[in-house]
């Protein structure tokens, strides 16, 4: 599933905090989402993700227009923030809410849980716990797991390094690019990690000021060189 974005743009009051003429990211395309904190990043996923609602232009999901159709949220799956969790469930409680949002058997969600059983590292099952008494860390990867479980061929991540140790760090990595290879789910994933996205995907946005100023493959060692340039790296 591909994603467009046309003349996009959101403005709070007189500000303008977002403003993306044209975007387009095809199918089994991972992008990595960079930029400074305001630069607009989660506003654009947010908009991706009909979550905020657009001053002007459209975001198209498959030829759908996210704001006047109900069809793309089938195949789309995201994690922006800890608001998405119900934090007086239990991870499995969670887990088996968005398998039934998404048409997902037990069989089928028990397979995707095993294949995330080292990310889980025997911290999130079976405690008898709320999520809300998980640390911060337990939280976002259960926002995460949640966000992989409905096997969506579109997947939307902010920040999902964020709050994580190294090791489930660099297992989220790899698990997000092997299914981007293996199953060419088309993904956005937003970090101010720039090591891991450079690992993770085939190519880069970076935004400023709501604008696109770089918009590169990600194996190009000129652009990452402007890149962290631009960080002043």
């Amino acid at each position: 599933m591909d994603i467009e974005i046309k003349k996009l743009k959101k403005q709070y009051n007189n500000q303008i905090v977002l403003d993306i003429d044209s975007l387009f990211i095809p199918r089994g395309e991972l992008i990595g989402l960079i930029g400074n904190n305001g630069a607009g990043k989660t506003t654009l996923l947010r908009l991706i993700s009909d979550l905020s609602k657009a001053t002007s232009g459209r975001v198209l999901i498959n030829e759908n227009d996210v704001s006047k159709s109900e069809a793309w949220k089938q195949y789309t799956s995201s994690y922006i923030d800890k608001n998405f969790l119900i934090d007086f469930l239990t991870a499995e409680e969670y887990f088996e809410f968005i398998a039934a949002s998404y048409n997902i058997t037990k069989h089928e969600l028990d397979i995707s849980l095993a294949g995330l059983a080292d990310f889980m590292r025997g911290e999130l099952m079976n405690k008898n716990k709320y999520i809300r008494d998980h640390s911060i860390g337990n939280q976002q990867k259960i926002g995460i797991i949640a966000a992989i479980i409905s096997n969506p061929d579109i997947l939307i991540l902010d920040e999902p390094f964020n709050y994580l140790d190294p090791t489930s760090q660099h297992f989220i990595c790899n698990y997000l690019k092997n299914i981007n290879q293996n199953k060419g789910v088309t993904m956005i994933i937003s970090s101010h990690n720039l090591e891991l996205i450079y690992d993770v995907s085939s190519r880069i946005i970076l935004l400023d000021s709501g604008r696109i100023i770089k918009d590169v493959v990600v194996n190009n060692t000129e652009q990452r060189d402007e890149i962290n340039t631009y960080f002043k790296l």
